[in-house]
């Protein structure tokens, strides 16, 4: 009975041992396997996912470009404000902005091309992920272009009504006297379109991802309102999920 005893122990330690190298044998096999798309791509958060997330490890690697290496430097410029300054402008944004509504009794008065020009051009200092940019914004003044479009949302409104948004939310909007019918949009001298661009397009032709980009064209938009507002200038935003075809 005794002498079994060191054997034991002998055969107890070998199988220490093989335990511990499979299981280093696997660790090593697991760093060496390619990682997953969801820890490959970290921009893509589970929250927030937008057209970001795209297929690449099936796609032909070929068609993407690699982000650029030497970009132009841009010299950074600040104004420091003193305290009192500083409470002051924040106060008087705030009291600007303040005053946004939206509204839908829209006036048919022009605006100069230059302050849509221009206010356009603000929307676009937005930060967007890896600095791509990934919107356009597109003016549309053609009486018949503009009613074709309201054509178009009021289609895909009246199905939010009875379909998309469900009870409650269309309960919450009565109170608003809201319904899928836009006639404002043929009044309004301008229609601003937003675009999102789900990747971009480098000099050879060839595709760039376009990181976050439905959350950088949102801050686009945010900053466009604001912008409008500073001019004095009502607008109403329509959020609508749609195709333009043919216009």
């Amino acid at each position: 009975m005794y002498f079994l005893t060191p054997i034991l122990v002998a055969i107890l330690c070998i199988l220490v041992v093989w335990i511990f190298k499979n299981a280093d044998r696997s660790m090593e096999k697991k760093k060496g396997e390619p990682r997953t798309r969801a820890e490959a791509r970290p921009w893509v958060d589970e929250d927030l996912k937008d057209s970001s997330d795209l297929h690449q490890a099936e796609e032909d690697a070929d068609e993407w470009q690699e982000s650029e290496e030497n970009v132009e430097h841009i010299p950074f410029s600040h104004t420091h404000y003193p305290e009192k300054e500083m409470v002051k402008r924040s106060q008087e944004f705030y009291e600007l902005l303040n005053k946004r509504r939206s509204v839908r009794f829209i006036s048919n008065e022009q605006v100069p091309k230059e302050v849509i020009d221009n206010v356009i051009r603000t929307a676009g200092t937005a930060p967007s992920g890896a600095h791509t940019e990934p919107w356009t914004f597109v003016v549309v003044k053609d009486p018949d272009v503009k009613h074709k479009i309201r054509k178009i949302i009021e289609e895909e409104e009246e199905i939010n009504y009875m379909k998309r948004m469900g009870h409650r939310w269309v309960t919450d909007l009565k109170k608003l006297r809201t319904n899928w019918i836009k006639e404002y949009l043929d009044t309004a001298p301008i229609l601003i379109l937003i675009f999102k661009q789900v990747h971009g397009f480098a000099a050879n032709g060839k595709k760039k991802v376009h990181y976050y980009n439905e959350i950088s064209v949102s801050i686009a938009c945010g900053i466009l309102l604001a912008a409008l507002q500073v001019i004095g200038k009502i607008i109403l935003k329509e959020l609508a999920l749609i195709s333009f075809l043919n216009l």
